[in-house]
């Protein structure tokens, strides 16, 4: 059984030199294939004597099983190895960026929405929210926005209807006032909040659109005044625009639920097919603002004899296209990569008011 053992160890020695699973394949088939060493060596019993035969037999199945027991363990241990080469080549540093930076962009609103975030955080005020869906009563009624103002007909608010055309009393928010709402029934003053969302109109035209965003503020408590409120809303302009000596005027207006209300202007130069801001003799609408009307505190559950406050609110495509120089409304939702690539901002341009707030 010498023999035996000698071509054992030459196989174990053929085993332990296949460097990678593909050798290790063509030694086993040439070991224990169809025509493989050791099967034909299985081959040669039958013309053994039966006594030698049994001995020559029970030899090989050892020599065999051995050598299928090396191959598994050679197999193996070239497995983890082929596992930890694939791992150690696809090691992916997960701290870089998925793509580069220079490819991805934010959107202009986004960015303007968070531009003035910054601006009215700093100011003290707190983000709110609500949802796109209101009651006609949250939107309408509790704002002192009277049945029959236009802005309660069908040709310019989204109402919800059902199959037979009744209407549910529930609206697509036509603004984000019914979010001051929301809040003034659930705290109680003092209260100093911005609310930046979508809203929807039935209007659409190069400077209107169906769907659109808002910012409002609310203040609310006993000392508050008009002249807080001019101080609240120059600031914010001259820190928007990034104009220090920015000039302005507030006009007297009439909002229903604010009395007395007025619109701040912005000074402006048209000429030359250009738009500058800041200085000039000609005057931009820029947002809409007052004293918070003393019934709306008393439909949210707010004593107007105790407590007095003021509001704003501003279209967020309007100051963006102002400051960015975006001539066209319609173009912040037709998803132009080629737009969003050239007014876009880079994800590491977030807005400050000490390293600026568009870089």
């Amino acid at each position: 059984m010498d023999d035996l053992k000698t071509i054992e160890t030459e196989l174990a020695a053929k085993i332990d030199a296949a460097a990678n699973l593909e050798a290790l394949e063509t030694v086993r088939v040439e070991t224990l294939g169809k025509k493989g060493r050791v099967t034909e060596l299985m081959k040669t019993l039958g013309s053994l004597a039966p006594d030698e035969r049994k001995a020559r037999g029970a030899a090989l199945n050892v020599m065999k099983d051995a050598v299928a027991a090396k191959l598994d363990a050679r197999k193996a241990t070239l497995e983890r190895s082929a596992l930890d080469a694939r791992l150690s080549a696809e090691t992916v540093d997960v701290t870089l960026p998925v793509r580069p930076i220079a490819e991805g962009r934010i959107h202009p609103i986004s960015q303007t929405i968070d531009e003035l975030v910054t601006i009215f955080g700093e100011m003290g005020f707190s983000v709110a929210e609500g949802p796109d869906i209101e009651s006609d009563d949250y939107n309408f009624t509790r704002l002192n926005i009277p049945p029959e103002h236009p802005a309660r007909q069908s040709h310019d608010t989204f109402y919800l209807v059902g199959e037979n055309g009744q209407q549910y009393g529930n609206v697509l928010r036509t603004h984000t006032s019914p979010v001051q709402v929301r809040t003034m029934l659930a705290q109680k003053p003092p209260i100093r909040i911005v609310a930046p969302g979508r809203t929807y109109r039935s209007d659409s035209d190069a400077t209107h659109s169906p769907n659109f965003h808002q910012i409002e503020g609310l203040v609310v408590d006993t000392t508050s005044t008009m002249g807080h409120l001019k101080g609240c809303l120059v600031e914010f302009v001259r820190a928007y625009f990034e104009i220090p000596d920015l000039r302005y005027r507030f006009r007297p207006s009439y909002f229903p639920f604010t009395e007395p209300s007025a619109e701040m202007d912005i000074a402006c130069t048209r000429g030359g097919g250009e738009l500058k801001l800041g200085v000039g003799d000609d005057w931009l609408e820029i947002l809409g603002c007052g004293m918070v009307n003393p019934k709306v505190l008393a439909m949210c559950g707010i004593d107007p004899e105790k407590y007095q406050g003021f509001a704003f609110g501003m279209g967020i495509e309007r100051v963006a296209m102002l400051k960015y120089g975006i001539p066209d409304l319609r173009t912040f939702y037709e998803a132009d990569l080629r737009w969003l690539k050239h007014y876009g901002f880079l994800g590491i341009d977030v807005p400050t008011l000490t390293g600026g707030l568009a870089r």
